[in-house]
């Protein structure tokens, strides 16, 4: 079954209003403030609501389900050490982002370790961002063509062409506001599927709690430990410890969310956002797995093949089990989403583009009033929405896992450097380089040559940044320190 005509005028209204929506916040005369953080002017609860948007992808609304269906709930484990690491950032990191004017997370690395170091770290971040966010986009293809027919890149020029409309245009405020138009769409799309789903199958909620109980799908704990078991990705200990660990990384050091945070009113408020955002994702992660319990329980509880991708089952759905108009609004919401990413993701790339290697030329100027960085930013966007275009276009196998995975290898060393600046006072650049290098060699390794799950990357890959930055420093300290 393809797209009827209700489908199509329920997709088009979409596209063409949230394109209409996000240019509407252009402003000639505005600065590379109002460019890059919105002024600081969108309450707390807009912020929040744009961090869920933005950590949510097509790949958590496809890859979620799936992790459901194919298994159970232990993934909610993960999304535990969610709110733990929110914590851990609203105690520790929060506080030194405040005590400047900051624009993007790598100026606070500059301030303590110098130029060196903060192109290091954003370096890192803009090749894990790019291409993390390049497996997002692949995903709406994926989906789109699914339901469609229409070719996978015709679909990702569309709607990165949109995407780089409104937020070339916007910038900060127009990325905000459309993610909370995304996020309430989306999220409505998800909870009309799980009413859809209790109509249409035999028996409603019941079925589906037999179903659940004869598979093990509702197990939610595990509290086994392994580090290298495939079977055993998502258990308490990976999920907490390691959760805690890849949020520490993706919301305290990656900047597109530490320009959210930094786009709020006050360092009170920014901590109010970040924790507001981690209640609101533990209900969404809830919701999208028990998606994937009922789609299993409307596919008559069917045989599960250990190692297959069932990033299909809920496209299948939407095409196969939807009506006209309720699908076109499903397919609406899941480019709510890759659009939503996308924007957040373009800005915050152009931000760091701009602001951790343009200015370096011209440090002296004034960010807030110079319209030379304005225009650069705005150039940066329309570069980044090429190269994000472009990666979209590959093949990444399971989506979900693959995005997770690529972030993981680079982030543990990004966190490892933050967390020397914040916590070992004698750490210098010298030793903060090298433990990167070290921690994002060993990275590699651990990723192609050993069985590490991907869960536990950041945790081992800060501790190796962290500890091999931390004696490095301390070498480097006990030559300079003269003899007594």
């Amino acid at each position: 079954m393809r797209l009827t005509l209700p489908d199509l005028i329920v997709i088009v209204l979409y596209l063409a209003g949230i394109t209409i929506f996000g240019i509407t916040f252009r402003q000639k005369d505005g600065s590379v403030r109002d460019y890059l953080l919105g002024s600081r002017s969108a309450p707390w609860w807009a912020l929040a609501i744009s961090i869920v948007a933005t950590e949510t992808s097509t790949l958590t609304i496809i890859g979620t389900p799936a992790l459901a269906f194919a298994g159970n709930l232990t993934f909610l484990q993960l999304v535990l050490g969610y709110l733990v690491g929110r914590v851990v950032i609203v105690l520790v990191f929060l506080p030194h982002y405040f005590r400047g004017e900051y624009y993007a997370a790598y100026q606070i690395i500059e301030r303590r370790f110098g130029a060196k170091v903060k192109s290091g770290a954003a370096l890192i971040f803009l090749a894990t961002r790019a291409l993390a966010e390049g497996v997002r986009i692949a995903a709406i293809g994926v989906v789109i063509n699914a339901v469609s027919g229409i070719p996978q890149r015709i679909c990702i020029v569309l709607v990165m062409g949109l995407v780089v409309a409104y937020t070339f245009e916007g910038g900060m405020k127009a990325v905000i506001w459309t993610d909370v138009a995304q996020c309430l769409l989306y999220l409505g799309g998800s909870l009309a599927a799980f009413a859809l789903l209790l109509h249409v199958i035999p028996g409603g909620w019941s079925a589906v709690m037999r179903s659940a109980a004869a598979t093990g799908k509702f197990r939610v704990l595990d509290f086994s430990f392994s580090l290298a078991n495939p079977a055993k990705t998502y258990t308490f200990w990976s999920g907490v410890i390691g959760g805690s660990f890849l949020t520490m990384a993706s919301h305290g050091t990656d900047q597109t969310i530490v320009q959210r945070l930094l786009a709020a009113k006050s360092e009170r408020e920014s901590k109010i956002t970040l924790l507001a955002s981690g209640a609101v994702i533990l209900l969404q992660f809830a919701l999208f797995l028990i998606l994937g319990v009922m789609l299993f329980a409307w596919h008559g509880s069917p045989a599960i093949h250990p190692g297959q991708s069932y990033d299909w089952i809920f496209p299948d759905f939407i095409v196969r089990g939807m009506p006209a108009g309720l699908r076109g609004m499903m397919i609406a919401s899941i480019l709510a989403i890759a659009m939503s990413n996308a924007s957040g993701s373009l800005n915050s790339l152009s931000a760091s583009s701009v602001v951790d290697f343009q200015q370096a030329r011209g440090a002296a100027i004034s960010l807030d009033d110079h319209q030379q960085f304005l225009r650069r930013a705005r150039w940066m966007t329309l570069f980044w929405g090429g190269v994000l275009g472009a990666l979209g276009t590959l093949r990444w196998g399971p989506m979900l896992e693959a995005g997770l995975t690529i972030a993981s290898i680079t982030w543990g060393s990004l966190l490892g450097i933050f967390l020397l600046a914040f916590l070992w006072r004698r750490a210098n650049s010298f030793g903060v380089i090298t433990g990167m290098i070290l921690g994002l060699v060993s990275m590699m390794y651990i990723h192609f040559f050993t069985p590490l799950v991907w869960t536990w990357y950041v945790l081992v890959g800060a501790a190796i940044t962290f500890m091999t930055g931390a004696a490095a420093s301390g070498v480097v300290n006990s030559i300079d320190e003269p003899a007594t």
